[in-house]
């Protein structure tokens, strides 16, 4: 008799992890907010504007390394272009941001204040249906599900796997980002977007604003690592585990590994674009910067730091290197990307399994539950 999906699905993660998640969403969607809105602001308990954005920040950052731990650890799978997924996502719902500015711009005009300033008359043809919030949520779904089921169809067609294929997403990165940084493709060229007003009709800079966007991500952030979950104990992921471990074989049995690893590039994608969408209205800008090679190179290391292939440690990563970011590029800035190195060639060297590889090691020679 065939498992129901809701148990299977339920059955995703064991009972500590279930408790884990619980807790992580008491604290994210009361408690933080508890603190942040009904403690005075000269209280040591006072959890100030400043921390929610950037834990909100990490949050989507922290989705996006799942994203990645489901493509590299799961299916073997190296992108260095993931920073493109996360930008188109973040572009597609800033598109509606700058619409919703209205004439509260700088030019008291209908259109985005980058297209007053380089004479645009009307609005590109893109750009039409992006006032409207179901479109933007649609678009931060299908752009970069469609770009990344083009560009996997024929790389994955192809057979390009390891290093190429690692080298081809940085070009495809590299390139979009050289493409947006022109004024005349409609994306506000080396600026972006920025100077939002509102979302939904409500101001985006408003505490309770910030505070719903903030358990949004953490919300999108549980279900999509309870999703990883679930995906990777089903029949597809053992699938796609087998194509990691030994494609040939997994193809003389009769399976087309073309399709397993096209479908979780996908998902991936559409991941790192709703990580995007969540990102910009937190932060209040996108530009090309975002997709610098840069940036999803410090996705993997993420991952990396974590321990690819455990799905939580991708988000140990995520908050542990961009919290460290935080502090270095205040106290000390021009040591930052000598750190970031550093940790890379560490990890790489002494902690292949990263740090949650190190604590069940720790926690096998103590004797632990880990």
């Amino acid at each position: 008799m065939r498992t129901p999906l809701s148990v299977r699905f339920l059955s995703a993660l064991d009972t500590k992890g279930w408790l884990v998640l619980g807790v992580f969403l008491t604290l994210t969607l009361l408690v933080v907010p508890l603190l942040n809105l009904a403690v005075p602001e000269d209280s040591a308990f006072h959890v100030s504007a400043y921390f929610i954005t950037l834990i909100g920040k990490i949050m989507c950052y922290a989705l996006v390394a799942v994203a990645m731990d489901l493509i590299w650890g799961f299916g073997g799978i190296l992108s260095l272009g993931h920073g493109l997924f996360f930008a188109l996502g973040g572009y597609a719902f800033g598109m509606y941001l700058m619409r919703q500015i209205g004439r509260d711009g700088s030019y008291g005009a209908d259109l985005p204040d980058f297209m007053i300033f380089l004479d645009w008359k009307e609005l590109p043809w893109f750009w039409f249906g992006s006032d409207s919030f179901g479109w933007a949520m649609l678009l931060v779904v299908l752009v970069p599900a469609l770009v990344a089921f083009v560009f996997g169809y024929f790389a994955f067609r192809s057979r390009i796997k390891g290093v190429y294929f690692s080298i081809i997403t940085q070009a495809l990165t590299y390139a979009a980002m050289l493409l947006f940084f022109r004024n005349e493709t409609g994306f506000g060229g080396n600026n972006g977007f920025t100077d939002f007003k509102r979302i939904l009709g409500y101001s985006i800079t408003a505490p309770e604003t910030r505070l719903v966007l903030f358990g949004l991500t953490a919300l999108a952030l549980a279900a999509t690592l309870v999703f990883a979950a679930w995906l990777v104990k089903s029949k597809f992921g053992r699938v796609l585990t087998a194509i990691r471990d030994a494609e040939s074989r997994v193809m003389f049995i009769g399976y087309n590994p073309l399709w397993y690893k096209l479908t979780i590039w996908v998902i991936s994608a559409v991941l790192c674009g709703i990580a995007g969408a969540l990102y910009v209205p937190q932060v209040g800008i996108i530009n090309p910067g975002e997709m610098s090679t840069a940036n999803s190179i410090e996705i993997a290391i993420w991952v990396a730091v974590g321990g690819r292939g455990t799905l939580i440690g991708p988000v140990i990563g995520a908050f542990v290197v961009n919290l460290a970011k935080s502090w270095f590029t205040v106290s000390f800035p021009e040591y930052w990307l000598f750190f970031l190195g550093l940790l890379f060639i560490i990890v790489t060297l002494f902690l292949p399994q990263g740090l949650v590889g190190l604590w069940k090691k720790f926690a096998a020679r103590k004797g632990v539950a880990a």
